[in-house]
């Protein structure tokens, strides 16, 4: 594999990481800021599973990571462009949370009310080995909302993975899951989860269009 390739692959991951970092830092100025509760008709008929909400990061990860290192062993420029692109739809959404401003779904506004260490909570929740095994995310994030990162991510992967044929079904599949876990976990409401849908297609046929991400027989 050439040499350069790996450079790129370096480059993209800390890009994809450093949009990542920016959007968490973004979203924990707005858990300071006090928000309102929305009724929800769905998530009201929706049981509430907390063994789901306590390991929704984990599982998403493993939703998540495998399928984005298959399709790098599959194609190393698709996987260059996805990784781009997901780094985008965090800005993106590191911008939505704040504009939407919505309160918890679960549970009165903690954040707002008493606050937290701000810097030693943003280097915790960045750090990926802190944020699954002590679940700082889900400690300390109780208002990244609109859109849903879950449903967002693993919903691109499946929009890439249709370039691989008939595994793409499995991605459809992975994304399912991530979406049932989102509802019994209540971790969004679901306008989050139908935004999520919409920006991501939205920004994924903008690739299109722009001839970042290549065109296939579903295009």
């Amino acid at each position: 594999m050439p040499r350069h390739f790996w450079g790129l692959v370096i480059l993209a991951l800390v890009a994809r990481y450093a949009c990542h970092s920016l959007m968490l830092l973004v979203v924990l100025v707005h858990e300071r800021t006090p928000a309102p509760s929305l009724p929800d008709l769905i998530l009201s008929y929706v049981p509430y599973v907390e063994s789901l909400a306590r390991w929704n990061y984990t599982l998403w990860i493993l939703c998540y990571i495998p399928g984005a290192v298959y399709i790098g062993w599959r194609d190393r420029s698709l996987f260059l462009r996805l990784v781009v692109l997901d780094g985008i739809l965090a800005l993106v959404r590191g911008l939505c949370i704040p504009l939407t401003a919505l309160g918890p779904v679960l549970g009165s506004d903690l954040n707002a009310l008493q606050g937290f260490p701000f810097w030693s909570t943003w280097l915790s929740i960045v750090n990926p080995i802190s944020a699954v095994v002590g679940n700082t995310a889900g400690i300390y994030l109780t208002k990244d909302l609109f859109f849903s990162g879950h449903i967002a991510t693993t919903f691109l992967l499946y929009l890439f993975s249709r370039r691989l044929g008939r595994v793409s079904w499995i991605f459809l599949g992975l994304n399912l899951f991530t979406l049932a876990i989102v509802f019994l976990a209540h971790l969004h409401y679901t306008i989050d989860v139908v935004g999520a849908y919409a920006i991501t297609y939205c920004l994924y046929r903008a690739g299109v269009k722009v001839g970042w991400v290549p065109r296939d027989v579903c295009d």
